[in-house]
């Protein structure tokens, strides 16, 4: 088969159609330049160049949705997570005092120029979806954390269905911005809540499911949306029916469906086949061992990635041992 460019391959793969090979990347956070548009937008060409990835995901300081309603985190001197200085919501009631946030203003801004930067630079070469966190996700960041939301839900339901009502149209209002400046789909993150780890089906079926379809109705028009289940023991199967393009989740993790399984429930494309759990781990032959063993349930609707993001000390040679797999 005539080689193709990389979006010619990502539409290929989307729609079942043949492919010179599967497509491949990988990403993850590099905590200490994630907190301006320029330093973010250079973190992920870095690592697009070093590694030529089929596509982009443009990975985003994970706390941004939350300081966008007023949470306030400490900046990481070190590879970690941002620390919680102080939660924006501290009652139940507080929930219904939220107001829509401008995409235009704040921190969606600046994300959204660091999408901008990450365009220009790599002009019409690859596809670049941009991250949008679930307002279920959303909202229990600004209570502080799961308990912490769970009490809150206990307590004020109204008040936590208006406050989701505010974020998912604020974050729908981003996700249509994300587009217009060019992005070809969101990366749409329920977070833990998708897990029976964490709630039951019945409470995500009220407070997740309904808020995480607005949002993605307003990204409809887009080619490459993908939404990614997070954490062990998910709720994939339930979601397989959402308007997306491709399905991405951690397919080594205890309680989720594997490649093949997935592959087997839905005619969407599957992006996986890498633990990232591990990939830091495992030397240069066992990364390649598993790209291969993912590759082995098939090349077509298949994008070879990690389930999640990957940790900032992941040698850099087994993240070349996944190129190789694909395109060996």
């Amino acid at each position: 088969m005539a080689d193709m460019t990389k979006k010619q391959r990502v539409r290929a793969a989307l729609a079942g159609r043949p492919v010179d090979h599967v497509p491949v990347s990988l990403w993850g956070h590099d905590f200490l330049r994630e907190w301006s548009p320029a330093e973010l937008a250079e973190a992920t060409l870095e690592a697009y160049r070093a590694y030529d990835w089929d596509f982009i995901k443009l990975n985003p300081r994970a706390t941004y949705f939350a300081e966008a309603w007023g949470n306030a985190y400490e900046r990481p001197r070190e590879q970690h997570q941002p620390r919680l200085i102080a939660a924006a919501v501290s009652s139940a009631a507080q929930f219904a005092e939220l107001r829509p946030v401008d995409p235009g203003d704040g921190v969606f801004a600046q994300h959204l120029e660091a999408l901008r930067l990450v365009l220009r630079a790599v002009r019409d070469d690859a596809d670049v979806v941009f991250t949008i966190f679930s307002p279920l996700g959303v909202a229990a960041e600004l209570a502080g954390g799961v308990p912490r939301f769970l009490d809150a839900a206990l307590e004020d339901r109204a008040a936590v269905h208006a406050g989701l009502a505010v974020i998912t149209r604020s974050l729908a209002d981003l996700a249509s911005a994300a587009l217009g400046a060019g992005a070809a789909g969101v990366f749409f993150a329920p977070l833990t809540w998708a897990s029976h780890d964490t709630c039951s089906t019945e409470f995500y079926r009220e407070l997740g499911r309904p808020y995480d379809l607005q949002v993605l109705h307003h990204a409809r028009a887009a080619e490459f949306n993908i939404l990614h289940v997070c954490r062990n023991h998910n709720m994939l199967p339930m979601l397989l029916d959402y308007p997306v393009a491709a399905f991405n989740w951690a397919d080594h993790g205890p309680g989720n469906l594997s490649l093949a399984e997935a592959k087997e429930r839905t005619k969407k494309a599957v992006m996986g086949g890498v633990d990232q759990a591990r990939l830091h781990l495992m030397n240069p032959r066992e990364a390649l061992q598993q790209a291969r063993e993912a590759l082995a349930v098939g090349a077509d609707r298949l994008f070879l990635t990690g389930g999640c993001a990957i940790r900032p000390e992941t040698p850099a040679e087994n993240r070349r041992a996944l190129v190789e797999a694909a395109r060996g």
